[in-house]
This record gives structure tokens, sequence and C-alpha cells, in this order.
């Protein structure tokens, strides 16, 4: 007698034949899905339990330190990571919903996955294609801030479950503002704060609806969507931008009124935004940093960590009116085929403004990536002639009466008309007055045997210094700017020049002629800002008298004089320097130091 065994699944189906034994009953199907419902549910259980929100990613945070010239305007952006976080409130609102429209329109009201896109990946694994599908705004910030950007099944499942955790701890615009900070949207940009400046050369917060819906297409990537890439690239790139403008529309993000008046595709800017430290950027960079960790307290380690928003006072059309100059002069002052002792001369200038003290412009050397010595800051060589109008300032500040002197031609006694006349006769180099208007007082008549730089004129002030008193000399040096530690012995050469400033501080000291004597210690940034949190410190420096009114007025016209009488060579290199305070070379030239 056989007995009949109860199968737990009776598949093949008994009792069937042919093709029916093979098909499965409907509650075979229906358990079938359930049971790999209940299989994928346990399977995600046990995953979301066991994956946990990682920390970021350590490059996530970095960002780049932005320069800005006096006018607001981008000057350079330095860092290996070109990204600038900003708040969400600092992005155009037009740029968001260009990004929510074209990313992820659903975004506020989903719960920050898509099954349907997690789903593809499986997919397009089985099919051997990459397993790349639709994401969600949470799921690319959790890609870009804790993950890979790998396109594997495991990256994209911990991606899914990550955003789930993400999405119940983190508020919508967090994620939001995440996304676009993290975000490349090509040209070197990280973020959308950096592509905004890398393409429009603006700030997220000016995007415009057209501007913001074409960094939106730029998601898609960049380098398929990059106008920069060629024609095709530029054609995609219109047909998404449109895209995404109708699309804000259908999912009531703009009106049809405003889309109308997008019709013109916004073209970016051909160059993209420079992180180069070549020419005078790298020397100006450098003087920005020095004067921010001298007055915030900021480190290296600090500044290197990058985010900070650097305000800078230089004037980006007078830097490069001072470096034509110093070409200028080079070119006509040096001929390094046939001297060998020209070959080798280094230059530094600068110009900064009487009225407070902003450096505006400045030469540190002929390339900051090849010549990494800043000469405008960098003090070492002797000032030269360029010294003498403080031994004049201490002279007609003390009243030239330090002690009894014969009264003969040489005499400084005879008055301050005569020391004028002899300033006259001997400098080089005129005040440092960009913005100086000229003075009316009555000028000396000059000698007409008077040259610049006379031996006869280093006597004449060798003399002066030692009548005055050459520890009065270097005080009224100190008090119109000069560094104490930039001062050399008291000797008889001292009041010569054999002191060493900087072209900086030489340029903010002859500004103190130009002001009436008030003196204004050079600054170079007006203001810093890291999280939005501007940084103390930076308050533009105050005042301080170094000399009498009528004192600074005689200098600044004595130097003046010099440079209406020298001769033509040297009303050209008072033009050449009317911007800024150049080194002295030894023929004189104001925009040339000889090696050390």
């Amino acid at each position: 007698m056989h007995r009949r065994v109860r199968r737990l699944v009776d598949y093949p189906r008994s009792g069937r034949a042919g093709l029916r034994r093979w098909l499965p009953s409907w509650r075979q199907l229906l358990g079938s899905a359930g049971l790999f419902a209940l299989t994928v549910t346990a399977l995600l259980i046990g995953v979301y339990a066991s994956v946990d929100i990682p920390d970021e990613n350590a490059g996530i945070r970095r960002e780049a330190n932005v320069y800005y010239w006096s006018d607001g305007t981008q000057m350079v952006s330095t860092g290996e990571v070109n990204r600038q976080n900003v708040e969400l409130d600092q992005i155009a609102p037009a740029a968001v919903n260009a990004v929510i429209a074209a990313e992820n329109e659903t975004f506020y009201d989903d719960s920050g996955v898509s099954p349907k896109g997690l789903a593809r990946a499986v997919v397009n694994m089985v099919r051997g294609q990459e397993t790349q599908g639709g994401s969600t705004i949470t799921q690319q910030y959790v890609k870009n801030t804790y993950l890979s950007q790998d396109q594997t099944v495991t990256r994209k499942v911990k991606e899914f479950v990550i955003a789930l955790k993400v999405d119940r701890k983190k508020s919508k615009d967090e994620i939001l503002e995440g996304y676009l900070n993290t975000s490349w949207f090509g040209r070197g940009a990280n973020g959308i704060e950096a592509a905004a400046h890398a393409y429009y050369g603006i700030p997220a917060k000016k995007l415009d609806p057209g501007q913001g819906a074409f960094l939106a297409a730029m998601l898609k990537g960049a380098e398929l969507y990059d106008p920069a890439g060629g024609r095709a690239n530029r054609e995609r790139a219109r047909g998404r931008w449109a895209w995404i403008l109708d699309r804000q529309v259908d999912v009531g993000l703009m009106s049809e009124k405003e889309r109308a008046e997008y019709r013109a595709f916004p073209e970016p800017r051909r160059q993209s935004r420079s992180t180069s430290l070549g020419g005078q950027t790298g020397y100006l960079v450098d003087v920005a940093n020095k004067y921010l960790r001298q007055h915030t307290g900021l480190t290296d380690e600090e500044l290197a960590r990058g985010g900070y928003e650097i305000h800078t006072t230089f004037d980006k059309e007078k830097v490069a009116r001072l470096e034509r100059a110093v070409r200028q002069v080079l070119k006509r002052d040096l001929a390094p085929g046939t001297r060998a002792a020209d070959r080798h001369v280094q230059v530094g200038a600068a110009s900064v403004r009487p009225s407070d003290g902003a450096v505006v412009a400045l030469y540190g050397g002929r390339d900051a990536t090849r010549h990494f010595s800043n000469n405008a800051d960098t003090s070492g060589v002797p000032v030269g002639s360029a010294f003498k109008p403080f031994v004049l300032a201490a002279a007609l500040q003390h009243g030239l009466s330090v002690r009894a002197q014969p009264s003969g031609a040489d005499s400084p006694a005879r008055g301050a008309a005569q020391v004028r006349r002899s300033a006259s006769a001997d400098s080089c180099t005129p005040p440092t007055a960009p913005s100086a208007a000229p003075r009316v007082s009555p000028t000396p008549t000059i000698p007409p045997s008077a040259r610049p730089c006379s031996p006869g004129g280093n006597a004449t002030y060798v003399r002066l210094g030692e009548d005055v008193g050459r520890a009065r000399v270097r005080r009224t040096a100190v008090d119109a700017g000069l560094l104490p530690r930039s001062m050399a012995p008291l000797e008889p050469s001292f009041s010569v020049g054999t002191s060493t400033p900087s072209a900086i501080r030489m340029a903010a000291a002859d500004g103190t002629f130009a002001g009436g004597g008030l003196r204004h210690d050079p600054y170079s940034v007006t203001r810093a800002v890291k999280d939005g949190t501007a940084l103390p410190g930076l308050e533009r420096p105050a005042p301080g008298r170094a000399l009498d009114e009528g004192v600074a007025g005689e200098v600044a016209d004595a130097l003046r004089a010099a440079a209406r009488t020298s001769g033509p060579a040297s009303r050209r290199a008072a033009r050449a320097t009317r911007t800024g305070y150049g080194r002295p070379g030894s023929r004189g030239s104001p925009a040339t130091c000889r090696p050390r």
C-alpha cells in the first residue's frame, strides 16, 4: 500500500500534466511575492540597524580662501579645493528653485530616498551597466558628504539607508544647503558659490533665474554642458537650460510671466575664475596674509584650512599701472645684455594712499611663482637718497638751531629755503602721493649746476644730519612710519640712506609729507569673513601726528621741485613713481634695487 506524502510546497504541481504542471498557482505567486517582500524588508531593517551615519569625508569642509580687489570683484581663489561654503539665504532663491526643479521636484515632501532609483540600480547591475539611477537631492548630498563616488550596489544601498537617516536627523534646508555647497559644477568649482564666480563672476546671491537655471544644468555633467567645451556642449546646455526654466513653471516654482523674461541664453564668461598666484597676484596675497596674521591672530594652519573671504585694498588698475611703470624704468635704465651688474637686479615698489594708508598697489618681483621673495615687503637693501627727506624734515621740525653754525652758503641756519634748495639739488625720488593735490607755495630757484644725487649733495645731508642730530633724524623717520628695526646705526652715513625699510613702509612714510604731517600706518585688508562672521582686529588704523603741517608741506614742496628741475630723465622717473615708491638703484632709478 502506497502512502502519499504531503509536500510543503506543491511544485511542480501534482495532479497536473504538461505545461500546467509547471505554472505556479495564484496562491503560490502571492506567497512567493509576500516572502520576497518580507525577506527584503528584513534585510533593509538589518542594514538600517547596522549602518550608521559616518563621519563627513575629510575634504568636504575644505574650502578656498577668496581674495577680492578693492572694488569687490574677485581677485583670486587659493587652495586645493575651490569651495566657499555659504548659507542657504546667501543663495539666490531663483537658483535654488532651478536646482529643485531639475534634480528633485518632490524634495520638500519626500522621505529623502527614491525606491525606484534603487531598483533601477539593481536592474542595471544585473544588465552589467552602471548602477547610476535617479537619486534624490538627499541621496546626492549623502554621496557627496559621506560616501565615495563609486557606482556599486553596495554603495547605492548604503546611500539609500544613510539618506533615510539623514532625512530624519537634518532639516530639509540643511540638506539642501549642504548639497549646494558640495556639488561639482565644473571649471574647478565645488559648490554653487564658487560656480557663480567661475561662470559669471558674481556671488551666488546675485544669480538671476536664467543664470541659476544654467548652473543647475551643470549638475548633469559640466564636461558635457559647459559651453567652453565646444558647440555641442553649448547646444546641450541651451536645451537643458530651457527645459529647467520650463520645468519650474510646470511644478509651480515660476510663473509663465517670469519665464517669458528669460528667453536669451545667459552666456557664461569664457574664462573661469583664476587660481594662479603668478605675476603680482602671489605678492598681493602674501601681503594680505601677513597683515591678517599680524592683526587677527590667524595662524598659517588656520589660513590653510580655507573658508575666508578676504577683502583687500588693492586696486587692480593701479597694480597694472605700477607694473608697467617698473618695466619701463628697467627697460630704460638696465642693459643686462652688456652689463653683468644688471643681470641680477631685483625690484620692489609700492603705492600707498596718503589719506588713510591703504596699500593700493605693489610690485614684488617679476613673477611670484618664480621669484618667491616679495621685494615690496622685505627689508635688507639700503634705501639710499630716498631717506634724505626725513633729514630735511627733522631739520625743519627742530628749527635748524641745534648748534651754532657759520653764516656761509652751506649753513643750515640760513633758513628753510636754503635747506629746500639743497634738498632739491640732491633728491632723486619724489614723495609717494598718488592722490595728493599739488600744494601752492613759493619754489626756490635751483642752481643750474645742481644734479640729482650729486656727491656734494650727499655731503650736505651728512652735515645736516650732524647739525640736527642723527638721533632726531631717526626719531622723525620712525614717527613718520618707518619701523625701528629697519634703522641703521647712527653713523655719519645714516643720513644718506643706510637704513633698510621695505618699499611699503617707505611709501607710507613718504605719504606723511603729502598728508600734511599725519602718519597713517599701511594696511592691506579691510575685511575678512569666515562662516558669515567678520573677524575682529581689522579696524582702520588711527592716524597720528608725526610732523607739523607746515614742515610736511615744506618737504613735499622741495621734493616736487626736485622732480620739476632735475631734467627729463628724472621727470620720467617721477611720472613712473607717481603712484608708488621704488627701491633706489645706483643710477638714481626710483624703481630698481641692487642685489644684496
